[in-house]
Order: C-alpha cells, then structure tokens, then sequence
C-alpha cells in the first residue's frame, strides 16, 4: 500500500521524525559540544520527548489504517505539542533578551565542577546548570531557543496540514 491508501502517515512520519531529530541534534550539541544545557533548555526538550513517543503511536495508528479520526486526532495533538513547545522557546528567549525574569532555578552556576573528596551526593544536589539568561550559542544572531520557536512553529504547520488533509 502506499502513504496516500493510508491516511494521515506521510504527516506523521515527518512529525516523528522531525522531532526525534530535532531532540537528537540538541543531545548531539550537548555531547560533541560539550555543552550544559540550563533548565530552560531541559524544559523545552519535553515536548520532543512526549512527541515523538506519541508520534510513534501515530504513526502505527496510520499504518494500521486505524479509523482516520484516530490519527487525525492524534496528528492534531501533536500539533498542540508543538505550539507549546513554540511557546516554551518564546519564554526562553525572552528571557535570555531579559524582556522578562526567568525561573528561579535558572540562576549562574555556583562554584562549578565537583570536588574529589567530600559528599558526591551533597555536591550534585548543590549543582546548578548554567544561567538562563546566556546564549550558549547565536546562529545568525538568534539563540538555540529561538531557533526551537521556529522548528515547533514549522513542525506544528506539518501537523495542522496534515490532520486538514485526512478526511473521515
């Protein structure tokens, strides 16, 4: 069969994947990199996280030639995702731009790395990422935040096309 006798599963392989891709590519930054990412950032990767697992179920659903109200749903919620997820990184840059305060659990590191001897455990509960306030990185002078409004906005009108197109 091909992706047109099976509604709604071009959208949602390009939503699962695109998502899983966009999460894969800040966990790659983050390694290769050597990046730490602040709790905005960690924030803003939970939408990916529950999108792609619902993106599986989507695409199964539209495999499965599940009724087409099923994955019209389904691609519809993942949209919703996204446009959260969009938000999320409007409230990020606007706080790296500092239009506005951020979470209080975005404050700089203090006294950064680990000591060899002491408490580990005392240590890591102490720990604090990086500021919220600070690009770690600007591609074109927009920071990975912005960036992240642009990629949920483009993600969220592959959803919103999609679940338009499936018909029931």
């Amino acid at each position: 069969m091909t992706t047109s006798a099976r509604p709604g599963l071009t959208p949602a392989l390009l939503l699962t994947l695109g998502m899983a891709g966009v999460v894969g590519s800040a966990l790659a930054f983050e390694y290769i990199g050597g990046y730490i990412p602040c709790e905005l950032c960690l924030l803003q990767r939970k939408p990916y996280y529950i999108g792609a697992a619902i993106g599986l179920v989507t695409v199964f659903a539209a495999s499965a030639n599940l009724p087409p109200r099923v994955t019209k749903s389904l691609i519809l919620l993942l949209g919703l995702i996204m446009v959260v997820s969009a938000g999320l990184g409007v409230y990020h840059a606007g706080v790296e731009w500092h239009f506005w305060e951020g979470p209080s659990a975005c404050s700089a590191t203090s006294g950064a790395g680990f000591n060899s001897g002491g408490d580990i455990l005392a240590q890591l509960n102490s720990f604090k990422g990086p500021s919220c306030t600070e690009a770690a990185l600007r591609i074109f002078g927009v920071s990975l935040a912005g960036w992240n409004v642009l990629t949920s906005l483009i993600l969220a009108g592959i959803a919103f096309w999609g679940a338009r197109r499936i018909k029931f």
